[in-house]
């Protein structure tokens, strides 16, 4: 359906288009009645998954990983620009709304994770978590899901790269500072704008800039390595915050830094030029050329190898003036590899080591 039967304050999307898989579609119109009551505030659903494994595997070369975990599917963070709404369209779901409002939550991750280590042909690698939608979203602080998911991955061991916006993260500083201690975690933190007033209308449910950054710091004082992602970076928008974010990220603690340009996949190009449409009227056709000049005369190029940053001139000048900030600030570094020697199954009750 276009337009939501409900209020939508604190949503990013402002509609919810059909998916590209439905043969059918409903469209609210006017019928010359006026409505006898006041529409209700959209509240967030969350249903429950039981997958039969969790870890899922990749071969892109455009990650730095070749398997990830994702606790949710779907973002209450509600992100305009979030790359993984489309894949809302996989559940019957619309990309717009739905993705912020009905989510998905799987409960026995941890202990599918458990066996899927267990596994004898299993060899470590580190397990990429919110690389799609965030583990620290607001539903974590009653699921713990993610919290169960780390418990797991210290008792075997087992190296792991964490992306969030979530403050939540702070909560599983426990967890962290030990893993920190044995070189298994590093964490990103997303930093897209320093701009309050411009966060909370792209970024509705996500926590504000400084807590962010707040956050960044309390990491690092726990030992825990931090990784500034400035993502993505919106061209006509926030292009011009790359350094400022990049020296608050310094001064928080963070010890290296990222970028990402803007990605428009699917739905998400319509959705995102709505909202330039409500929010930034002025910045609209600027923002929407320059994504086009550095992908072909597209939206969007999902070609391996282009689609993270895009290509041309200006693609070159960003990615120029990143690495002459980085560099500067001492966020230009290659960090190791988590450690893998470490990991182990650890004994279940019962077993035969546990009599010694």
């Amino acid at each position: 359906m276009d337009r939501p039967l409900a209020r939508t304050p604190g949503r990013g999307a402002a509609s919810n288009p059909a998916n590209r898989y439905d043969r059918f579609s409903a469209e609210a119109v006017a019928d010359g009645w006026a409505p006898e009551a006041e529409l209700p505030v959209l509240r967030t659903e969350l249903r429950l998954e039981r997958p039969r494994r969790v870890i899922t595997r990749n071969a892109s070369p455009d990650v730095p990983f070749d398997r990830s975990i994702n606790p949710y599917r779907g973002c209450e963070h509600g992100c305009i620009y979030c790359f993984a709404r489309p894949g809302h369209a996989w559940l019957g779901l619309s990309p717009g709304l739905d993705f912020e409002t009905r989510l998905v939550a799987r409960p026995d991750a941890p202990e599918i994770l458990a066996r899927e280590l267990s596994a004898p042909s299993y060899r470590p690698r580190t397990i990429a978590i919110g690389t799609a939608t965030d583990p620290y979203q607001p539903v974590e602080g009653e699921q713990r899901i993610m919290r169960q998911l780390l418990e797991v991955l210290l008792a075997f061991r087992h190296p792991v790269g964490i992306v969030t916006r979530g403050t939540l993260v702070e909560r599983d500083l426990d967890i962290l500072s030990e893993m920190a201690g044995m070189g298994l975690v590093r964490v990103g933190v997303s930093l897209t704008t320093l701009d309050p007033r411009l966060a909370r209308a792209m970024e509705p449910r996500a926590p504000a800039p400084e807590r962010r950054l707040a956050t960044v710091a309390r990491l690092a004082e726990a030992g825990v390595e931090v990784r500034a992602m400035v993502a993505p970076v919106i061209p006509g928008l926030t292009d011009h915050e790359i350094e400022a974010i990049l020296a608050r990220a310094a001064g928080a603690g963070a010890v290296a830094a990222t970028w990402v340009m803007l990605r428009l996949p699917l739905e998400v190009s319509g959705l995102f030029q709505d909202w330039l449409a409500r929010h930034r009227p002025d910045r609209a056709g600027r923002v929407m050329a320059r994504l086009r000049e550095m992908h072909g005369g597209r939206d969007y190029a999902p070609d391996w190898g282009r689609r993270m940053r895009g290509e041309g001139p200006y693609a070159q000048m960003i990615g120029q003036r990143f690495r002459v900030a980085a560099a500067r600030l001492g966020l230009a570094r290659d960090l190791p590899e988590l450690r893998t020697d470490l990991f182990r199954v650890p004994p279940k009750s019962g077993d035969q080591l546990s009599l010694f």
